[in-house]
């Protein structure tokens, strides 16, 4: 017998009021516009998921001296790349992909195999250690704050965000620009201004990441729970936003 496909997460249908809308539209431009104002090199890390997307575009619209970078780790979807190009067409701005080292790359294969984050959090953390957060330094070098899509509701590690803060790590400021929304907010906002979606997003992947590191899931699951899904819950964050 055959077993059925699972029903996987799917973008969801909302119901957000056009006075809301509007309301959150007003308030992106107002925060994005306050940064610009505050600091002249301003740099937004996007991994192209809808969160992100949502402050692209209202960077396009407010805020077009903030610079846009992406982290290439190396193991990205081709989907992703894809959406890089998709982006800067629709938006007319320029989005800088950052590397890891060849050399850093190589030491971590050699170190730990080619896959060998699978085999424990020590080993997923070096590797997000070498093409992630090495990758973010560098991307900010030089920089007086930064931007990110991240929200409260994503993950527990996330509930207690706040719309600015300090990065110890890179001593420069840090803003979230979209921290309170809901889940709700973001994809009826998406929807609104009709704002171009990873292919992704519409395969049962609500969180994309590096390609090995993500899944889609299950409707009903967490939705991070297809990130390092062979992780406990609690390990859900690559290194990039830990205090």
């Amino acid at each position: 017998m055959t077993l059925a496909a699972p029903i996987l997460w799917k973008i969801p249908q909302t119901h957000v009021s056009l006075e809301r809308l509007e309301a959150l539209k007003n308030q992106l431009d107002q925060r994005l516009t306050e940064i610009v104002s505050r600091f002249k090199d301003v740099r937004f890390a996007t991994s192209l998921a809808a969160e992100d997307m949502a402050v692209t575009d209202g960077i396009a619209r407010v805020a077009t001296s903030i610079q846009l970078f992406t982290l290439d780790t190396g193991r990205l979807h081709a989907e992703t790349l894809a959406m890089a190009d998709r982006v800067q067409s629709h938006y007319q701005l320029k989005i800088k992909h950052v590397s890891p080292s060849a050399e850093t790359v190589t030491q971590l294969v050699n170190d730990y195999g080619l896959n060998g984050f699978y085999d424990g959090e020590e080993q997923k953390k070096a590797c997000c250690n070498i093409r992630k957060v090495q990758p973010l330094a560098l991307a900010l070098s030089g920089a007086q704050a930064w931007l990110t899509g991240q929200r409260r509701s994503q993950a527990v590690t996330r509930q207690e965000l706040h719309f600015e803060e300090w990065d110890d790590a890179r001593a420069i400021a840090k803003f979230n620009p979209i921290f309170d929304w809901s889940d709700e907010d973001l994809w009826a906002y998406t929807q609104w201004q009709a704002i171009p979606i990873h292919s992704l997003h519409h395969q049962g992947y609500p969180s994309i990441g590096c390609e090995p590191c993500t899944r889609a899931v299950k409707e009903g699951e967490d939705i991070r729970a297809g990130r390092w899904w062979w992780l406990l819950q609690n390990s859900k964050e690559c290194g990039l936003h830990i205090k």
